[in-house]
């Protein structure tokens, strides 16, 4: 009998520490399950989604009994518990009170309404944002948003998702929500009733699905956030167009918001805006942190790249096998030669305007860096701008080049830094375009972003993106190219850069300064991305530059 109760107390015991809690979400006022509800644990990425019957299961393993549980959904009150709490609706229900809705009359004439659409509209598929539960189950209900500013008080009337790809045998279910700001990121959802959504193939038109939210009336004024996210798994994968170099917002169930600098998901919305809803200095009233506005939208550029035969002409490419990699190359045009290095996570197309016209007198040997484009690297160690140098000698050798001019954009520019330092015999001539001798010449917060990029491809911890952290890091710690370093270089080198460059202009003027008879040339109105908005003037300055005596 002592060692039945023994076993009763201990398994007491044992059920009182139970991690795992199972219960139900019920409307306290309509007694009804609610649906796909979010539980999750507050300032952690700990969380799970109810079911269609509002059923959930969540393991609260390693928490502190303080910790607080955190329930959220529109047109309910906030529901928050400790964790010690929490765990004794093990198996039980848990109710949610329904808000009172303050419904206010808002009059507007007519006539003072106009249509406006705000937000990214690529269609691109060549920059996208991937959804694919198969890949990562932990980090799958993750949440998405991106940024807006209605100067004037603004009705949403269609929300719109630019979806490249959809593959999938059943509906997917999504949900949309519309956030207040708070710091820079997104705060409170504003929705008065839940937005969800089972999106099909066929619910996709023209590569866009617009969900008309006309009727529930959402209007907001300031800074504003959209948001999306899966609620459930499904078989197949979603691939969402994206903007490069524009600020989007993650964050996984109640964790902080991170910003996502390289690229921002294609949401777009129509709004009608009231023309005396306030004051205004801009009409269009969209904006949204594209890294601090240093970099504009290329997604057109892309667009444009992605048309053309550049990076995959079967009759110009040739693979070179060099120690864990193969280095993919195009030739096009006779003549001198020519090379072109694209930036970090670049290809051959970022050239679509440059080797139609510099193949016309030079001998153009654009390539793929490893790891980037066509040239797949299988090695696992740090990527490097002398490696980098080392991979285009071994190719030089192998076409049996004696010397080589090299037009080099962003890294492409700092691997050519790193050629006329270590192979001078084998340089003519040098163009960069932004390119920088150390990390610290690029702007600060660019540079902050790319940590805070790596940090959160970390810790989402995903197969297959080990090689998006060797080039984040490579930017972080690359390169290393010192003022006496400099002015080792003997051969004639063109220093150019964009007057709203990220890199820093100062900088800009101590690489041209510390290199031996180097020219120097500043855009106006332009870029880091001068390649795609400044092709004319670049192919004329290449050219003149590689024709001086």
């Amino acid at each position: 009998m002592k060692k039945l109760n023994a076993l009763l107390i201990l398994f007491s015991a044992f059920s009182l520490n139970a991690q795992v809690i199972s219960g139900t979400i019920i409307s306290k006022n309509e007694n009804q399950p609610i649906s796909y509800v979010k539980i999750g644990v507050e300032k952690k990425t700990i969380g799970t989604i109810s079911d269609e019957k509002g059923k959930f299961s969540i393991d609260l393993s390693s928490l502190e009994p303080q910790q607080k549980i955190k329930i959220e959904v529109p047109g309910y009150e906030l529901y928050q518990e400790t964790v010690q709490d929490f765990k004794k609706h093990d198996q039980q229900k848990i109710f949610l009170t329904e808000k009172t809705k303050n419904i206010k009359e808002i009059a507007i004439k007519p006539k003072k309404l106009v249509d406006k659409n705000w937000g990214v509209n690529t269609k691109t598929k060549s920059v996208l944002y991937s959804v694919n539960p198969a890949l990562n189950k932990n980090n799958f209900l993750g949440e998405t948003a991106l940024e807006f500013n209605a100067k004037k008080r603004s009705k949403i009337k269609n929300i719109n998702l630019n979806i490249a790809r959809y593959t999938s045998s059943q509906p997917v279910l999504m949900r949309y929500s519309i956030y207040s700001e708070k710091n820079g990121f997104p705060d409170k959802n504003i929705l008065d009733e839940e937005i969800t959504v089972e999106l099909t193939e066929d619910m996709i038109k023209d590569g866009t699905y617009t969900l008309d939210v006309n009727d529930r009336n959402i209007w907001v004024q300031g800074k504003f956030f959209v948001g999306i996210q899966f609620l459930k798994d499904f078989d197949g994968s979603i691939k969402i167009s994206a903007a490069l170099f524009r600020t989007g917002f993650i964050r996984e169930f109640y964790g902080d918001w991170q910003k996502m600098s390289i690229a921002a998901p294609a949401i777009n919305i129509d709004v009608k805006m009231d023309k005396n809803g306030g004051n205004t200095e801009d009409e269009n009233a969209y904006s949204y942190d594209s890294a601090g506005g240093m970099f504009p939208d290329v997604s057109k550029y892309a667009e444009a790249a992605a048309l053309t035969a550049y990076g995959k002409d079967p009759s110009s490419g040739n693979y070179l096998k060099l120690k864990d990699t193969n280095l993919y190359y195009e030739i096009y045009g006779e003549g001198e030669p020519l090379v072109l290095l694209h930036g970090n996570s670049g290809s051959i197309k970022d050239y679509y305007q440059q080797i139609p016209v510099l193949a016309k007198q030079y001998k153009v040997i654009a390539i793929d860096t490893r790891g980037q484009g066509k040239s797949v690297d299988t090695s696992e160690k740090d990527f490097t701008y002398k490696q980098f140098a080392d991979d285009l000698k071994v190719l030089v050798d192998q076409l049996n080049l004696k010397k080589i001019n090299i037009a080099g954009w962003s890294d492409g520019g700092n691997t050519g830094l790193e050629f006329a330092l270590k192979y001078p015999e084998n340089l003519n001539k040098l163009v960069t375009i932004g390119a920088n001798a150390f990390p610290k010449g690029v702007d600060e917060k660019l540079f902050t972003y790319f940590k805070q990029q790596m940090h959160i491809i970390q810790m989402l911890n995903e197969p297959g993106r080990y090689n998006e952290i060797r080039l984040l890091n490579l930017m972080i710690t690359e390169p290393n190219i010192s003022k006496k370093d400099l002015n080792k270089i003997t051969s004639p080198v063109l220093i150019i850069a964009g007057d709203k460059d990220v890199i820093k202009p100062e900088h800009t003027e101590f690489i041209a300064k510390e290199i031996p008879h180097a020219e120097s040339k500043i855009y106006k109105d332009a870029s880091h991305m001068i390649p795609f908005e400044k092709a004319e003037e670049l192919n004329a300055d290449i050219l003149q530059f590689l024709g001086e005596k």
